[in-house]
């Protein structure tokens, strides 16, 4: 560099007019002001080396002593700018333009200053074109929307930005106001803001967006109405920029319906009102039609139908959805007319000689046959969604053969999307979508919402066919269940009904049950188990095993519900608690139950119920009543006592034994509910089974929301010439004067046939009350349903034991023939002691 004479023999700045190529000066000051980073851009401006300069303060290269100054400018600052005058390693002096930046490393380190400088000025490389030629560039070139207006808010230039916006060249524009350009509100709120910017001198701000049919608020593009100024400060013009938000508005659109979609897909367990809904959510945020084509018909229950490996697939149209307008030809994307023409040449469609469009696409229902490469087929078989456009070969293709396709295309569809419905690894179906009123093609970001709505649906429809499968697997287990029959017994005529909730919880676990008991005597059950789905079925049919067990010992219904209650606390404490995620309680605690005991010899009824709705009586005369049982805690609580009813009732009377899904209904309260039902059990009926269905039509309106299990029964009683009771004295003798009394009676009955047997029995058992029981002794024969039943009574409470007899034992052989020679044979206790029995089954003649 040449050295210039300065007065008082101090050197001139000299401007760095160096033609190398450009690059940036870098060092690193420390908080102290030393020197810690120097780079080889710092070498060219400065002419110290690293090792010459690194470690020495930094005040040493500012000129005329400069460096205490420094410190007070950025003390305490992030970032400091500036010319400042640099001392060269020669000793001439440089005004150079610095930038710093205070940097806190991440770790231990402590703090410096990054300071840089332009070695030499970027407007000296002869590759970079004049500030002036590249401001015009900015402004023509600009992604941006600019416009400048004069003084009048008359256009003065625009750049391709706003020429693109409104499709029009600057030519035309130019000299008219804005309104004139793009007519409405929004254009005169701008014009008043412009106007507002010349008055003001301050800039202005609106959200409009430009097109060629007006200026508009609604996508929210960011629009500054700047004054232009002079260097005198006056303003001369005004410029409207806009920044072309489009894409941020899509965005945001498109993330807005993922969002509502996410509460307006899967509202039921309906398959066909899922895929609806998938395609409402669609059309008309997302295509002007949608439809969604399964791989099965909707229906209740079984796998979802697989895809086949080769070949053409099947699939059914199961929704559709499309803009109203859309029923109507549209004219083409590249403006000719869809329609085949009627010189039998193929249309744009590929129809072959066909002039007349479809009415409409294939509905709801119809089978679709989409051949092996057609898109829908290639969709599906490599897993995920494509876009087509009007022009594509494959949609072509596919539009000569589909019909979907092919009216689509007539509509004048220029953009397509398929997209698979997947969940879990399972194809389950495809969805369509279409284009033909709304100008933009389907891009990217669409293909992925629509992929994001269809993997929603398509988990939906998973669900709905897991809870199908469920549901029936709940119901195949609750009917086997059941009593598949009604047993045969002459005490009541029965009539029942179970109806399964229709909510979504699925069915539960309420059932009944008629066991006969000995003495011709009916045992009547009701309950209902906490919760719903496959463990509460499977719970109450241990549940209702046990009563089985439990009614088979012939307890008393206080005494059974006490045992069953034992048994739900064992059962709760197998399993540890109720199954995360669900409303049922641990192995049944909290079910209720209802127990009752007929016996048509006597007409005595005994019940108890253990947290249970009291059954309902209607006497002969039709008056109406709940029984007053006593009520017991539900199951599973254990420590409580159960306490019985015991009445008599009229021969005639209807007992009327429920659950309490029949009471709960959503539509009235309890105590409507009760009067609806009485008002049902009054009227007269033909058969129980009418009786049923009028007390189910007269409560509900609807599907249940809980399981409903109902039984009615109406009291029979024996007539006195079906018993024969004898008392007879505890002495050895009295054997051969029993086994006359039944001889008399048999024959009295015509029942001749089973003298032999029965005397037989009757001598054992009168036998072991003499040896084994206590005094008074009682034979009772009871004639009833084709049984001939016979029961000796007496007041020990020792229970007699089967067993096998010894070669030489001169006992223990008389249970083992009562067991040889009748159907059934057990014991039963009651108050006064008990009652041992038999029953043979007899030939009807």
């Amino acid at each position: 560099m040449e050295r210039l004479p300065t007065p008082a023999g101090q050197q001139a700045d000299i401007p760095d007019a160096s033609p190398a190529p450009a690059c940036t000066a870098t060092a690193t000051i420390s908080e102290q002001g030393i020197v810690t980073g120097w780079s080889e851009g710092a070498r060219e401006l400065l002419g110290y080396t690293p090792t010459q300069i690194v470690g020495h303060p930094a005040a040493r290269l500012l000129a005329d002593g400069t460096g205490e100054q420094a410190r007070r400018e950025t003390a305490g600052r992030e970032r400091f700018s500036g010319q400042v005058a640099l001392l060269h390693r020669d000793g001439h002096r440089l005004l150079r333009n610095l930038l710093a930046h205070r940097r806190t490393p991440q770790d231990s380190r402590p703090a410096e200053w990054l300071v840089v400088s332009a070695v030499t000025a970027v407007a000296a490389s002869p590759r970079t074109p004049d500030s002036q030629a590249l401001r015009e560039w900015v402004f023509s070139q600009s992604p941006c929307i600019l416009a400048v207006f004069d003084t009048d808010l008359r256009l003065v230039t625009a750049n391709t930005g706003m020429e693109s916006a409104l499709l029009l060249p600057e030519e035309q524009m130019r000299g008219l106001r804005l309104p004139e350009i793009t007519p409405g509100p929004a254009s005169e709120e701008a014009e008043t803001k412009m106007r507002r910017a010349l008055e003001t001198g301050q800039t202005q701000h609106m959200q409009a967006y430009l097109h060629p049919t007006g200026v508009s608020a609604q996508r929210g593009w960011s629009t500054s109405l700047a004054p232009l100024k002079d260097p005198g400060g006056t303003v001369r013009a005004v410029c409207l920029a806009a920044h072309h938000r489009q894409q941020e508005h899509l965005a945001r659109q498109r993330m807005l319906l993922l969002n509502d979609a996410g509460a307006r897909i899967g509202t039921t367990s309906d398959i066909q009102r899922t895929v609806q809904e998938l395609a409402d959510v669609a059309v008309p945020r997302l295509a002007d039609f949608a439809a969604v084509d399964l791989l099965e018909a909707p229906r209740r229950g079984g796998e979802p139908a697989r895809l086949p490996a080769t070949g053409p697939i099947t699939m059914h149209r199961t929704a559709l959805h499309t803009t109203p307008d859309n029923h109507t030809s549209h004219t083409s994307h590249d403006g000719r007319d869809g329609h085949t023409g009627r010189d039998g040449h193929a249309g744009d469609d590929g129809h072959d000689g066909d002039d007349t469009p479809p009415a409409s696409p294939p509905a709801a229902g119809e089978k679709i046959l989409y051949p092996a490469q057609s898109p829908v087929a290639q969709c599906l078989a490599q897993g995920h969604g494509a876009l087509y456009e009007a022009d594509d070969p494959a949609l072509t293709r596919w539009a000569a053969n589909d019909p979907t396709a092919a009216w689509t295309r007539r509509q004048g569809t220029h953009s397509v999307m398929v997209v698979p419905l997947r969940a879990h690894g399972t194809t389950l179906g495809v969805a369509l979508f279409a284009r033909s009123r709304r100008p933009e093609p389907f891009e990217a970001d669409d293909l992925w919402l629509a992929e994001e709505l269809t993997a929603q649906t398509a988990v939906h429809l998973h669900n709905a066919h897991r809870h199908a499968r469920e549901h029936t697997t709940t119901m195949t287990l609750q009917r086997s269940l059941l009593p598949q029959k009604l047993p045969d017994q002459g005490a009541l005529d029965i009539a029942t009904r179970y109806l399964p909730a229709g909510s979504k919880a699925g069915v539960g676990g309420d059932w009944f049950d008629v066991i006969p008991l000995s003495g011709a005597r009916v045992a009547l059950v009701v309950g209902d188990v906490v919760g719903h789905g496959i463990r509460a079925s499977a719970t109450m049919g241990r549940v209702r095993t046990a009563v089985r067990t439990l009614a088979d010992v012939d307890l008393p219904p206080d005494e059974l519900l006490t045992y069953l209650d034992d048994l739900v606390i064992h059962l709760a404490a197998d399993e540890g608690g109720g199954a995360e995620g669900t409303t049922e309680t641990a192995a049944g605690i909290g079910t209720t139950c209802l127990y009752a005991v007929y016996d048509p010899v006597t007409r005595h009824c005994t019940i108890a119920r253990a947290g249970h709705p009291p059954p309902a009586l209607v006497t002969p005369d039709g008056n109406v009543r709940f029984l007053n049982v006593p009520a017991g805690p539900p199951l599973g609580l254990g420590g409580l006592p159960f306490e019985t009813l015991e009445t008599q009732l009229p021969e005639g009377s209807l007992l009327t034994l429920y659950t309490d899904g029949l009471l709960e209904t959503r539509d009235h309260d309890i105590d409507e509910g009760l009067d609806k039902m009485f008002q049902a059990l009054a009227r007269p009926a033909h058969n129980l089974d009418t009786l049923c269905d009028r007390i189910l039509t007269t409560m509900l309106t609807h599907r249940p929301d809980d399981d409903i299990a109902l039984l009615i029964a109406r009291t029979r009683a024996l007539n006195t010439n079906q018993t024969a009771t004898f008392n007879l004295p505890s002495h050895p003798a009295i054997v051969a004067q029993a086994r006359q009394h039944t001889t008399n009676q048999l024959t009295t009955w015509h029942l001749t046939d089973t003298t032999f047997t029965t005397e037989l029995i009757v001598s054992e058992l009168v036998t072991n009350a003499i040896r084994y029981g206590h005094p008074p002794i009682q034979l009772r024969l009871i004639h009833h349903n084709h049984t001939l039943t016979t029961e000796v009574s007496d007041t020990s409470n020792t229970t007699p034991h089967m067993r096998r007899a010894r070669t030489y034992d001169e006992g223990g052989r008389g249970l083992l023939l009562i067991g040889q020679l009748a159907q059934r044979w057990g014991t039963r206790h009651t108050p006064t002691g008990k009652t041992v029995w038999t029953e043979q089954t007899l030939t009807p003649n």
